[in-house]
């Protein structure tokens, strides 16, 4: 075979190598697509999308078990840790009787009273975790930020509260109790 001795141009295979080419470009278009929207369309890089949704899933199953008053399920929630009663000395940091006080519906330190319903408002990732901006009961003045560390599954108090618009705690502004 020479130079000159090309083979014939097959317009068939032309035709369905550039369709298979146009459908796999699509479908991996759709599926990141899909992806994203699946993960609550988050306004970060792909790589910490999956951390988006694992931390939200988890601030809604903490905050359902509170609204429910399964206190117990919350704090394995919590720490990420379903069978705590096994050893409890685990976690000395935060003990279940300070995690009542705090999220108890009795409680006097727990500012928010009983847990009804909760909103995400806003995530992003800081620096190694996740803050999470929810409100309480429909509450937009003193919203609550959580921190979710991605490596552990854990929560913790925030102590980084996110920015989440321009009237959040004003006075007679749409929302404010005053």
């Amino acid at each position: 075979m020479t130079l000159l001795d090309a083979p014939q141009y097959n317009a068939a295979r032309e035709r369905r190598n550039f369709i298979i080419l146009i459908s796999a470009i699509s479908t991996l278009i759709t599926l990141f697509i899909v992806w994203w929207v699946v993960c609550g369309h988050p306004l970060d890089w792909p790589w910490n999308w999956d951390e988006h949704l694992f931390g939200t899933n988890t601030v809604n199953r903490f905050l359902t078990a509170v609204e429910q008053n399964d206190m117990q399920k919350a704090y394995g929630v919590w720490f990420n840790d379903p069978n705590w009663q096994q050893h409890p000395n685990s976690h000395a940091m935060y003990t279940f009787k300070d995690f009542l006080q705090d999220w108890s519906p009795t409680s006097g330190q727990n500012e928010y009273g009983p847990i009804h319903s909760h909103k995400i408002a806003a995530e992003r990732i800081s620096g190694n975790v996740m803050i999470v901006g929810i409100y309480i009961n429909g509450q937009k003045k003193n919203p609550l930020f959580l921190a979710y560390d991605p490596k552990n599954h854990t929560l913790s108090y925030s102590p980084v509260e996110l920015y989440l618009g321009p009237f959040m705690g004003l006075k007679g502004a749409p929302g404010s109790s005053q």
